[in-house]
């Protein structure tokens, strides 16, 4: 077999593994949302969104970055077995430090948070309730790191799927006896789920502790707390810049409209966005291991959007071919004024593919400078281009701004990969962007198509053009005969 095609193959395997993974929560997540979309509305899940958006802007600002700079930094040393030993112990400590430091910091400002996201102190006991969550969290992310960083795949992915499972258990019955009331504790009580069930699957990978005292963890974990300050830098940015654009929409209409945007968003980043997570699990940890060989990071990246343009291209076809069906099954007829932000939204999809799988090429190499930089650029161009689409547009607006900054995004990290670390595309893998690209700009000029028997005729051929295209592209790289045949044995 050649490497490539090994390559490729452990590609598919990972995100097939955590594919499945994925599909299994976005099942979780659409009983959950229709669950609040009937029982709430979107009001309800406007309430939600502002609260985890504003947990998020906390706990981005004090969890370090530990989950990213972490993985990095214990994939880097998991041949050796001493090496792990400690590393694993010094993200254990500062995975506590950061949690309790979270916690802590929701405390102290939920007066602020409340009067800042809802124009008034009523909240403030909800925000202190939800302090624990940060710990849960940071904890959660902690058994995370390491089961990651060891490419402990199947451990990783029962973790995610009994999490979900037994959040959804707890969430359903909140919501549904004490609707909005239900709200505080689900939050709280999912996040505790979570966090012990990642800690049993942690405990199965038998590493050696290691005691250390606090000027030994601070000393050695220096080059891991400096990445990944500027990590959650980054992370704080990018949720602070979403906090606010609700806050904007909060106030210059209704939280309903903030609950459109979340579910939106949501549909965008959580749903479709499922194969950006599955991919990223496995590819992040190899590629922080080839960061500085140039010839194996062009080789990684490329062969990663590949396949993450060819696996997305006919999810997009098949979405905007059926967006207004989807979203009433997802959320509920209430919920179709949002049809216009996803379809414009979705089409950046297949840009996102790649500069996202470009963009790790940053972090892999610890360039921590460059990458705060280019946040704080994207994230205010993201803020301002999203407030004035919805000011001017609405909802629409917002799908035109994502799309936009999809571009945006891409071509600037084009421009800085191409001249910080030497990195470019073949020919090749233009085509195959273009054919893609191509593919899903048509489908979406069919949906102005007012003939209806000929727009779903198109639409069809579309579809069919899509599968085939992206099935043929990826059995040349694959040849799935043989790789499920090895899979089976």
């Amino acid at each position: 077999m050649t490497d490539a095609k090994s390559s490729y193959r452990q590609i598919i395997k990972s995100t097939s593994i955590f594919g499945s993974v994925q599909i299994f929560t976005i099942i979780i997540s659409l009983i959950k949302s229709k669950v609040i979309a009937i029982v709430i509305g979107p009001a309800g899940i406007g309430l939600i969104g502002l609260f985890n958006t504003a947990i998020n802007l906390v706990g981005s600002f004090t969890n370090a970055g530990l989950e990213t700079s972490g993985v990095k930094a214990i994939s880097t040393v998991s041949h050796d077995t001493t090496l792990l030993a400690r590393e694993v112990s010094i993200v254990n400590r500062l995975v506590w430090i950061s949690g309790f430091l979270g916690l802590i910091t929701l405390m102290i400002f939920s007066p602020l948070l409340s009067q800042f996201t809802f124009g008034n102190t009523d909240h403030t006991l909800s925000f202190i309730l939800l302090s624990a969550t940060l710990l849960f969290k940071q904890l959660t992310s902690g058994s995370i790191i390491v089961l990651q960083g060891l490419r402990k795949l199947k451990y990783l992915a029962k973790a995610n799927i009994y999490g979900n499972l037994f959040g959804l258990l707890i969430a359903v019955p909140l919501y549904y006896f004490f609707g909005i009331d239900g709200i505080i504790p689900s939050i709280v009580l999912s996040s505790l789920l979570s966090m012990t069930i990642a800690f049993l699957y942690k405990q199965k990978v038998r590493i050696e502790t290691v005691k250390l005292t606090n000027k030994e963890v601070f000393t050695e974990g220096k080059q891991l707390i400096l990445l990944g300050f500027s990590l959650s830098i980054i992370g704080l940015l990018t949720t602070l810049s979403s906090y606010l654009l609700q806050v904007f929409i909060s106030n210059y209409s209704t939280v309903t409209e903030v609950g459109f945007y979340t579910a939106g968003f949501t549909i965008l980043n959580a749903y479709v966005g499922v194969i950006f997570t599955a991919m990223a699990t496995d590819y992040y940890p190899r590629l922080a291991k080839v960061c500085s060989d140039t010839i194996l990071v062009r080789k990684l990246v490329k062969e990663q959007s590949e396949i993450g343009v060819l696996l997305l291209t006919p999810v997009i076809v098949l979405f905007l071919a059926f967006a207004p069906t989807v979203i009433r099954l997802l959320y509920s007829e209430e919920f179709l004024p949002i049809v216009p932000l996803v379809c414009w939204g979705i089409l950046g999809m297949v840009i996102k593919a790649v500069s996202w799988s470009m963009g790790y090429i940053l972090i892999a190499k610890g360039d921590s400078k460059i990458f705060v930089k280019t946040s704080i650029a994207f994230n205010s161009v993201f803020l301002i281009v999203n407030i004035l689409g919805y000011y001017y547009f609405g909802l629409e607006g917002l799908g035109i701004t994502f799309l936009m900054n999809y571009i945006i995004h891409f071509l600037v990290l084009k421009i800085i990969v191409s001249k910080r670390y030497d990195f470019a595309f073949d020919n090749e893998f233009y085509k195959l962007f273009g054919y893609c690209s191509g593919i899903c700009i048509i489908t979406f000029l069919c949906l102005s198509i007012e003939f209806v028997l000929l727009k779903y005729i198109l639409l069809s051929i579309l579809i069919l053009i899509s599968l085939c295209f992206s099935w043929i592209q990826l059995n040349r790289r694959l040849h799935f005969k043989d790789f499920i045949s090895r899979n089976n044995k």
